[in-house]
């Protein structure tokens, strides 16, 4: 899995923001029968297939779920491999059984249990493979899969990018000033510093930097803090980097913005870097993904909402 990541960030920047940009327009991928997203590495698998055979739907299901529905996968169809991550206990078995595990895909961190505000679960921690097909290379879906499928397919909203990413800033509310050099987050201030919005060639451009600053602010203590497990020191920024990138992708997604570049950040430059962590660390990709999907998820999650016509009975409806 890692290898398959890294052949695409080997390919650069121009590519892999790209395609998996533009994959993530779709919304990102979820499973068919429950309607729970994906995360962590299965993100990136199933965007990256997503843009190599041009589906136009992010609904994913196991050959299990769509014989269950009564669905038929075509011969012939391969399937994308993904991996979940179980708990078993000194004793054997992981917790969950054959279909359990966490299906969506994360990794648990050290700080798992203190997030949830519960012990952390004992245990070996698992990775488990599963297999997904697209909605496209199956036949006779029931409608309410068919429902899902275009429902994914209206995404983004009728929202312009820039103003979906105005929507998220102004949620986060995140202390941001311009005037500066160039775009950074200074975590112990806790604040965004941005050159001035005219500097960048264009508002698209400006809401990229700001989208990849917004990933980092969403990794303060106060928030989901981010921690590097052993790394310190250069190689923890060179991972945080990474999970900037891929949130930043992630967000760019979700607001439609594509083309936009990331004026003033070139992830050439820590390229070669990330491409020696994943040779040194299988896994550091995994852990990357997985931070890269939490942030993604804290910062639509804090999304403005999009207010009714004066008028109207519903005070607020979301966008």
């Amino acid at each position: 899995m890692t290898d398959r990541v890294a052949a695409v960030l080997a390919s650069g920047e121009s590519v892999f923001r790209d395609r998996w940009g533009r994959a993530a327009m779709h919304g990102m991928p979820r499973n068919g029968r429950t309607g729970v997203p994906y995360r962590g590495i299965n993100v990136l698998l199933l965007l990256e297939v997503m843009a190599a055979q041009g589906y136009a739907s992010n609904v994913w299901l196991t050959y299990r779920q769509a014989a269950g529905l009564g669905a038929q996968v075509r011969r012939g169809e391969r399937a994308v491999l993904c991996a979940r991550f179980a708990r078993s206990g000194r004793g054997g078995g992981a917790g969950g059984g054959a279909g359990g595990g966490n299906p969506a895909g994360d990794v648990e961190g050290p700080k798992a249990g203190r997030a949830r505000g519960v012990p952390r679960s004992r245990g070996v921690l698992r990775c488990e493979p599963f297999w997904l097909f697209n909605v496209a290379q199956i036949d006779g879906l029931p409608p309410e899969v068919l429902a899902r499928c275009a429902e994914e397919a209206t995404l983004p909203s009728s929202f312009s990018p820039v103003e979906r990413v105005l929507r998220l800033l102004c949620g986060c509310d995140a202390v941001i000033r311009h005037g500066y050099e160039r775009a950074a987050y200074l975590p112990v201030l806790d604040e965004i510093r941005l050159p001035w919005p005219a500097s960048f060639a264009s508002a698209q451009a400006h809401c990229a930097a700001l989208l990849r600053a917004l990933v980092h602010w969403s990794g303060h203590a106060s928030r989901l803090d981010r921690d590097f497990g052993r790394c310190t020191g250069e190689a923890a920024w060179v991972f945080e980097e990474l999970v900037a990138e891929l949130g930043s992708i992630f967000l760019m997604g979700h607001c439609g913005l594509t083309g936009g570049g990331m004026q003033g950040h070139a992830a050439s430059s820590y390229l070669d870097a990330w491409l020696r962590m994943l040779r040194s660390d299988p896994s550091a990709i995994f852990a990357a993904a997985r931070d890269a999907s939490a942030a993604f998820a804290f910062i639509v999650a804090r999304e403005m909402p999009q207010l009714a016509p004066l008028g109207s009975s519903r005070p607020f409806d979301r966008g």
